[in-house]
């Protein structure tokens, strides 16, 4: 049978990018359905232009629906969800509050309740061949220590709303497994591009380069706190070829993913990499992150900054992420994490072009 793919999430980045690389292992091959806000509408038709263009699509290959994740039956129309039932074959879901600030009420309702919804949906499929979560490494909390894909235990705390509600949605999408063929994606901190720098919105490690591009002016900058902990910053294109490959294999069925860096740097090294590729100097001194989020309690300081002060929780956090798993179900793929220094550069050029056209946001995925 012809496979259906259906997407939520779109026309965000990642779910484009995933939907193009769906494309091209499978050839062009299968239809596309996405779940599109109302008012998101007329931003996923230019998406979907775009996509049908490059990869010579009929118009019917490609289709939109509007719904929302938080409405059961994700509010699709009832002849639509028996057309559905059964054309669907693969579900991607990744749309949810990607903002390290959001209030607790907007995260549970779109990550908690919206991924019940999917599951509940997902589950009423007649030909499902997978089930794609999009969580997050950030799961963890504040645990720290060495942190397994084959864990999903309940840390003492959370740093944020965001990863509270990520948990919880994938302690929902975990409970299926037993059900329906899951896989569980867990990202690091996304990038852009690795060999192009490519992302359309400055937000997780760019409010680093956004903090270093504000304060150029001064005689020298000094670096935030210690600097001794690592970040773990993965490039989009990693992410995207790796969940499409992990998705279509047997082997990927039931299993837990963290799409990380398996060699990451501290911070203090990411820093010093992106100070000299924008402004070819060194950083002098450091700030106690205390004073640094003391001023961040000020919106102008914030949005002047392009910081917000939740960000620098990663600053301290300790946690490393084990990726075995995905890197041994990867072997045969020839899939690897860019080294972060390798695509610095790229990164650097693209924020220089395009940091006035991005409204930043500090999201993690």
């Amino acid at each position: 049978m012809e496979y259906g793919y259906f997407f939520t999430g779109f026309p965000g980045f990642i779910s484009n990018q995933l939907i193009r690389e769906v494309l091209r292992k499978n050839d062009g091959k299968g239809k596309i359905h996405v779940l599109v806000l109302p008012n998101m509408v007329d931003k996923a038709e230019a998406e979907r232009a775009a996509i049908v263009q490059d990869f010579s699509l009929s118009e019917s290959q490609f289709e939109i629906i509007k719904g929302d994740i938080t409405i059961s039956g994700l509010a699709i129309d009832q002849e639509k969800q028996a057309q559905l039932k059964s054309a669907v074959t693969h579900v991607f879901h990744l749309a949810a509050i990607y903002d390290l600030a959001v209030s607790k009420e907007i995260a549970y309702r779109v990550n908690v309740d919206g991924t019940r919804f999917v599951n509940a949906w997902a589950m009423t499929l007649k030909n499902l061949k997978r089930y794609t979560y999009f969580s997050t490494g950030y799961v963890a909390g504040k645990r720290e220590g060495i942190l397994y894909e084959d864990e999903l235990i309940k840390p003492p705390g959370f740093k944020n709303y965001y990863e509270e509600t990520k948990y919880e949605a994938e302690v929902l999408v975990e409970s299926l497994k037993s059900e329906i063929p899951v896989t569980i994606i867990r990202p690091g901190i996304v990038k852009g591009h690795s060999a192009t720098g490519e992302t359309i919105k400055f937000d997780g490690p760019y409010f680093i380069m956004n903090f270093i591009d504000r304060l150029s002016f001064m005689p020298f900058l000094p670096k935030l706190g210690k600097g001794d902990t690592v970040v773990n910053l993965v490039p989009v294109d990693y992410i995207i070829e790796a969940t499409t490959y992990l998705t279509f294999a047997d082997k990927g069925a039931g299993k837990t993913y963290h799409l990380t860096d398996p060699k990451p740097y501290k911070v203090s090294e990411l820093y010093e990499m992106m100070m000299y590729e924008l402004l070819k100097k060194q950083p002098k001194g450091s700030v106690p992150l205390a004073l640094a989020k003391g001023g961040l309690n000020f919106r102008v300081l914030r949005r002047y900054l392009g910081v917000e002060k939740e960000a620098l929780d990663y600053f301290t956090w300790r946690g490393h992420f084990d990726s075995s798993q995905a890197q041994d179900d990867l072997k045969d793929s020839g899939i690897t994490c860019p080294d972060f220094k390798e695509g610095i550069a790229a990164m650097a050029a693209f924020y220089r072009e395009n940091k006035h056209k991005t409204q930043y946001q500090i999201n993690i995925i």
